[in-house]
């Protein structure tokens, strides 16, 4: 079964690959600062970190999986997933300047310790295909909502839930990551200077130079590179009954 990765992060092309998933990758082009305002000018509020993450997951997901890859419309499921990283109330996306990013390790060390939310949206977009007997069949979509809540609309559900609803499952994990209380400043500027710091969520990677500056994570670490692995297995089975075997690629 294919999976389409609503991304280009290398990092979780990697996570994937190294359990034995070969994902499709396709940049989903989706304006992130935008669709977080509109959804903020709606509500007439900021977004909580669930809120954002979930929400541009969503957008990533459905941008992608209603497109054509290499001349052929889709046919698998869609994944997106987006990253905040929360200190003190305070959420933190991409730093982008090297400034930000010194100015947020500070912040960050003074506080000791954060919480980073992984968004996770999954889109079915699987085609007709053949059952045993040979007969044609269609794969459903997911179950619809007992809530009743239309996900597209806006802000979409609380920490550590799970929100299956027509051919979508959205999902948010979350895991607590504590600081070294030794870094000194003079380590702040070598990582900053690596430029690693700047594209990613909270202003660190725990999969490269930022992890020896991570002395505890609570949680699942892969939610932390963006994907949270035991989430995912958890979408496919409650919301496709898809088991984690059914992506594993083929020798």
């Amino acid at each position: 079964m294919r999976l389409y990765l609503a991304s280009t992060s290398p990092a979780r092309r990697s996570l994937l690959a190294q359990s034995g998933i070969e994902p499709v990758l396709v940049a989903p082009g989706v304006d992130e600062d935008a669709a977080a305002a509109d959804a903020e000018a709606t509500l007439g509020r900021a977004l909580s970190g669930p809120e954002l993450v979930s929400l541009l997951a969503l957008a990533k997901a459905h941008a992608v999986a209603d497109r054509s890859v290499a001349g052929h419309p889709v046919d698998g499921l869609v994944f997106g997933g987006d990253s905040a990283f929360e200190v003190a109330g305070r959420l933190y996306g991409k730093p982008h300047d090297p400034a930000v990013a010194r100015a947020r390790w500070r912040e960050m060390l003074a506080a000791g310790s954060g919480v980073l939310w992984s968004g996770h949206c999954v889109v079915d977009r699987r085609r007709d295909r053949v059952a045993p007997n040979g007969a044609e069949v269609r794969v459903p979509p997911a179950a619809p909502s007992s809530s009743g809540r239309e996900l597209r609309c806006g802000p979409l559900l609380g920490a550590d839930g799970l929100e299956v609803r027509g051919d979508h499952v959205v999902a948010v994990d979350s895991a607590r990551l504590t600081f070294a209380e030794d870094m000194d400043p003079d380590e702040i500027d070598a990582y900053v200077a690596t430029d690693e710091p700047l594209e990613v969520a909270g202003a660190f990677t725990i999969d490269g130079r930022a992890a020896a500056y991570i002395s505890r994570i609570d949680g699942a670490p892969s939610a932390v590179v963006g994907l949270s692995l035991p989430m995912l297995r958890r979408m496919l089975r409650v919301g496709f009954d898809v088991t984690w075997h059914d992506l594993w690629s083929t020798l």
